[in-house]
């Protein structure tokens, strides 16, 4: 059982910056990546920001510049520190986890935590 808790969500003014984490707990044999999904209402989940556990960073086009996604192995935390926030970034956003194993891989994601950026 993996347990993915989540934090760091709340409202703030357009401009303004918000940092979100999360935990990953449980049985965790191996971690292919960590990262970040979001959805907005009426719009399908997109991927935020990924790194994998060799230290590679992906993300998606509209926060390049803005957001950096960073991660602690020895804890099994992800973080992503969103800075000069936009109306648009407004999501429900959801942590994610990539295990490898037993010949399979597994996709995980959080409950959500909700960002909400006021203009």
């Amino acid at each position: 059982q993996v347990q993915l808790v989540e934090s760091g969500g709340g409202l703030v003014q357009a401009g303004g910056s918000l940092r979100l984490s999360c935990l990953a707990s449980g049985s965790i044999f191996s971690i292919s990546a960590m990262g970040w999904y979001r959805q907005a209402p009426g719009k399908q989940r997109e991927l935020v920001a990924i790194i994998t556990g060799g230290g590679s960073t992906n993300y998606t086009d509209s926060v390049k510049g803005r957001f950096t996604i960073s991660r602690d192995n020895a804890k099994n935390t992800v973080t992503l520190q969103m800075n000069s926030l936009k109306p648009e970034d407004t999501a429900v956003y959801y942590c994610y986890l990539g295990l490898t194993g037993r010949g399979a891989h597994y996709n995980l994601w959080g409950q959500g935590t909700q960002v909400t950026v006021s203009s």
